[in-house]
């Protein structure tokens, strides 16, 4: 028996980690656990079975996974990482920047002006399209291979809310000129 540790990518909750788990552990002879927090799987195989197919296996669950490289005997420089979080945090801060005026229009009517749901349209269609690109990929590759994980959820959530804004301001009372929706706390 051998034992390595593979990189996984791609998993989002802790739901992903136990598919995972359980497609490895599928294989004759192999023992898997997956670590969502590290990212790593360390499996237990057969010494005639090609770790190649581990990788595989994780492949064709929608992740993607990396044998472990082989260890270099000279120090090297450290490479420069590349910041894997820089493409969420663009998100993320683009989200906020957009997310805030809507909500600021919609809580406060002294700056609901005639339209103004027009702009907050135009605002937040970036936010669930741009924003939620990683949730609604992520939905989709796991509805593909018959699982709902957390992104399924948000995907949902965000494309429900979404849609009856839309149906409210095209084909309801929201863009309605002159149409307030007074908040109150009686």
């Amino acid at each position: 028996m051998t034992t390595t540790e593979l990189s996984i990518g791609g998993m989002t909750c802790a739901s992903c980690a136990n598919r995972i788990e359980r497609k490895l552990n599928k294989l004759d002879g192999v023992t898997a656990t997956v670590n969502y927090a590290t990212e790593k799987a360390t499996v237990t195989y057969p010494d005639g079975l090609d770790p190649h197919a581990l990788v595989a296996e994780v492949e064709k669950a929608g992740y993607t996974a990396e044998l472990p490289k082989p260890s270099r005997e000279e120090p090297a420089e450290q490479e420069a990482a590349p910041d894997e979080l820089a493409p969420l945090r663009a998100r993320l801060i683009t989200a906020v920047l957009l997310s805030v005026p809507v909500i600021a229009m919609a809580m406060i009517p002294a700056l609901q002006f005639r339209n103004w749901q027009w702009l907050s349209l135009t605002l937040a269609a970036p936010v669930v399209i741009y924003a939620g690109r990683p949730f609604h990929r992520a939905a989709w590759v796991n509805l593909r291979h018959g699982a709902a994980t957390m992104d399924t959820l948000v995907s949902i959530g965000t494309l429900a809310a979404f849609g009856w804004s839309l149906w409210a301001l095209f084909f309801g009372t929201a863009g309605t000129p002159g149409m307030i929706h007074p908040f109150e706390f009686t």
